[in-house]
């Protein structure tokens, strides 16, 4: 059976996966971390990405779950990768952790100030 090509952003990671496979799915087959709290029932909306431009085509259309939480934000390329599933090749950016996002903030800010004293 034919297999489509999945790459993650930041990490560049690939994986091959079969056409309908959520994007959740194909993450946790390349060890791709997407956080997620509801399991893939598109409750939580904790593992929104987005699709690059050039590969909205690489998914399938939204579902009336995905239309319903996401709305607008569909049209700027976030899709949630519990509900979006895989029709050819594409590269989807995994959005930062907030907890993490928040650490490496005050990380950055703290070598800042060591460097000014």
């Amino acid at each position: 059976m034919a297999t489509v090509e999945v790459t993650f952003l930041p990490d560049h990671k690939k994986v091959q996966v079969r056409p309908g496979t959520t994007l959740l799915d194909a993450a946790r087959r390349a060890k791709v971390h997407i956080r997620t709290r509801c399991d893939g029932k598109a409750a939580c909306l904790m593992c929104k990405v987005q699709v690059q431009e050039t590969c909205t085509s690489g998914l399938m259309v939204p579902n009336q779950n995905e239309r319903l939480k996401l709305g607008s934000s569909i049209q700027e390329g976030y899709r949630l990768s519990c509900q979006a599933k895989v029709n050819s090749a594409v590269t989807v950016t995994v959005l930062e952790d907030p907890l993490k996002a928040a650490v490496r903030r005050q990380l950055e800010r703290a070598r800042e100030e060591d460097e000014l004293f």
